[in-house]
């Protein structure tokens, strides 16, 4: 997992203190900018509008060490980042309004903020900040057109006047123009966002391949010695058993053996799926219907439907070739683990749901404990296992049954608020035979 992303966003720790402190450099420069200017035209240190501008760019810098201050106190970014952009708005209206207002030439400061709003927010959060500076505006220009406010000017500012037909095509080619920009960038960033989501997911799928076809040859043949011996060990034992009178110390003795004998041959079983899942059994499923009978099954298992509420979301119906046997078996294990890690009451949430790229994600989602950052390095590692009575089989068997099927699996976990299995399979073109 890329444990540096910390938002569902496209940002990361890096990103917002690189905002903060390109937010400094702004002021700096705005109050160089001011103070060049001034001696270069013979204006005084406190003419207007350099004397807001200076107090402007000391206060953007102030807040800028209190945003920095408070970046290495708090763990949640979210809304950190969002008071931040909000503020940026006001600040980027203080310029207009300090530099002429309606003929101020600073406006186009509003798109770089709508910009990088859409980078670090995306597509819905970059049109509420443009909905924020369309407001600002409209309002900072009919206050000024009515006389309610009057821009900073100074001694050597030529004050335009501006009628009504100028003031509508302003607002309109300001709101345009940050509505185009919000639209244009989000849809890029989130188009970016998916793409570097997917790159991540395939490159850690392929590095748990490479790493379980490396194991896939020495279990087989592991499973393969044992399996004969097994078998013999099994039938002495119920000849043996036979001999013992019923209820007698060696009975109970024969039982136990018998008992983890089986659970020896599922585990041999397990591993012969794992080392060689096969195929032969798939058919262009409708993976809808089996999804909403697996996930109704397993919400009324009585283990789990006292404490834990299943929610279906199907986004569209789709068929895929797979071995129905398969599907349920990722399914149910995927549940299963889910519900293992809700304590007392919780819920677990299943989409499915269709990319752009024609390719099936069916997200699985709960409100357990979570995955620790320790054991999320290992989760897929055959043998690994956190519990008491399991085998550590499970996940891996079904990584590798998707990837028998082209597909790929993924998961986010935050400790304490619960974990996202994202299943990734291809859509089988309806026209096929």
């Amino acid at each position: 997992m890329d444990q540096d992303l910390i938002t569902p966003g496209f940002y990361s720790r890096k990103n917002i203190k690189d905002l903060i402190l390109a937010r400094a450099l702004f002021a700096i420069f705005l109050c160089l900018g001011c103070f060049i200017y001034g001696i270069s035209e013979g204006l005084s240190f406190y003419s207007q509008p350099f004397i807001s501008l200076y107090n402007l760019s000391a206060i953007i810098l102030v807040i800028s060490i209190i945003y920095i201050v408070i970046y290495y106190q708090i763990t949640d970014f979210k809304w950190f980042i969002h008071v931040q952009l909000v503020l940026d708005t006001c600040f980027i209206t203080a310029v207009i309004f300090i530099t002429g207002g309606i003929n101020s030439i600073f406006s186009f400061l509003y798109l770089l903020v709508i910009i990088y709003s859409s980078m670090l927010v995306l597509l819905k959060g970059s049109l509420m900040i443009a909905t924020l500076t369309c407001i600002q505006y409209i309002s900072i220009t009919l206050l000024e057109f009515h006389g309610v406010l009057r821009p900073i000017i100074g001694e050597h500012t030529i004050y335009h006047t501006t009628n009504t037909n100028q003031i509508i095509y302003k607002i309109i080619i300001i709101s345009g123009a940050s509505y185009a920009i919000s639209l244009l960038s989000g849809l890029l960033a989130q188009q970016a966002k998916n793409a570097r989501q997917e790159l991540k997911i395939t490159q850690q799928h392929l590095s748990r391949v490479e790493k379980m076809n490396a194991m896939d040859e020495m279990l087989s043949g592991i499973a393969h010695e044992i399996k004969n011996p097994l078998a013999s060990l099994s039938g002495s034992i119920q000849l043996l058993k036979e001999d013992t009178q019923p209820g007698s110390s060696e009975e109970k003795l024969m039982k136990i053996i018998l008992r983890e004998t089986e659970r020896l041959k599922e585990i041999l079983n397990d591993i012969r799926l794992f080392s060689r899942p096969s195929r032969e059994g798939s058919v262009n499923l409708q993976l809808s219907r089996l999804l909403r009978e697996t996930v109704e099954l397993f919400a009324n298992d009585p283990e789990w439907s006292d404490r834990v509420d299943l929610f279906l979301k199907i986004q569209k119906e789709v068929v895929v070739f797979m071995d129905p046997v398969h599907f349920k078996q990722i399914l149910w294990n995927l549940l299963k683990n889910a519900a293992q890690s809700i304590e007392g009451t919780g819920r677990i949430f299943i989409e499915l749901s269709v990319s752009k790229q024609s390719r099936v994600y069916l997200t699985i989602r709960d409100t357990g404990q979570g995955i620790n950052e320790q054991d999320a390095l290992h989760i897929f590692d055959p043998f690994f296992t956190t519990k008491t009575d399991g085998s550590g089989l499970g996940l891996s068997i079904i990584h590798k049954i998707v990837d028998a099927y082209d597909g790929m699996i993924d998961f986010e976990s935050t400790p304490g608020k619960g974990t996202v299995f994202t299943l990734i399979l291809n859509i089988t073109d309806p026209d096929s035979d």
